[in-house]
């Protein structure tokens, strides 16, 4: 029996990367997974491959999708246990003196329309239903929740941001749904660029990147046990507001960028 046997999970995002690995990964533990993807192509994949999995096509930016993709996965397994938020872009370490004034508000809107006010719209679609179940929240976090250096000067504040969502959820809905979160390092995910900024998505592990880290890069299914564990009821009962900083040592050695972190 797996740790997630007969339990019932929407992910956001799961159509790649550190989602994909988690759908996969929650499937192996006996769950029944919904998925929300803005890529049709990812939904499809998921849908011919996985028995147990409903993918449905949708932007977490935008209330209908959040709501819909709730009932669907309702309508689809019957309950929701387990809410993952994880959808998210990044900001190319992109530092503030590099952008104009235009620039920053346009990377700042599709930034965190997706990184924070996504987290928030699948949170309060998913609440009802979890509040039901006694269910469990986990958000993505990053290194960037706590730290500087990795991420750029839109990303950092988002995913500091989710942190406050992880503790303030938290202290708003306890003792009945417990909310957690997950602090990823880094790992080759082909995470999207800001469109609005000309980003491009990449997979590869910038040769600086590694050199910064005491432990090898994980590849994305190394990180999906760590959600499993915060899903399970019985096996993490006394966390909530809790972020697992899963950063391969980072935070231990610090980023490594010189004083200031910049050349101005």
């Amino acid at each position: 029996m797996g740790w997630l046997e007969g339990e019932t999970a929407l992910v956001t995002g799961g159509g790649s990367g550190i989602g994909r690995a988690v759908v996969e990964r929650f499937v192996e533990e006996g769950a029944r997974v919904g998925v929300l993807e803005l890529v049709q192509e990812r939904v499809d994949e998921l849908n011919d491959e996985f028995d147990d999995v409903h993918a449905m096509q949708g932007d977490v930016s935008e209330w209908e999708a959040n709501e819909r993709a709730v009932a669907e996965t309702v309508a689809e397994f019957g309950q929701l246990d387990v809410f993952v938020g994880n959808a998210g872009i990044f900001d190319d370490a992109v530092h503030m003196a590099d952008l104009t004034p235009e620039e920053i508000e346009a990377g700042f809107d599709e930034l965190f329309s997706v990184n924070v006010l996504g987290y928030m719209l699948g949170a309060k679609a998913a609440l009802p239903e979890l509040l039901e179940t006694g269910g469990r929240m986990i958000f993505t976090a990053s290194y960037s929740s706590f730290y500087p250096a990795t991420g750029g000067f839109l990303y950092t504040p988002s995913k500091h941001a989710v942190a406050g969502i992880v503790r303030q959820l938290a202290y708003e809905l306890a003792p009945k749904v417990r909310v957690n979160g997950v602090g990823i390092g880094y790992s080759p995910t082909n995470l999207s660029g800001i469109d609005a900024l000309g980003q491009e998505s990449s997979s590869a592990v910038p040769e600086e990147i590694d050199e910064r880290y005491p432990l090898p890069i994980p590849m994305p299914e190394e990180y999906a046990g760590y959600y499993v564990l915060l899903a399970s009821e019985r096996d993490s009962r006394a966390s909530t507001g809790t972020i697992v900083e899963a950063d391969s040592g980072l935070s231990i050695r610090g980023a490594d960028e010189p004083a200031g972190g910049y050349d101005l």
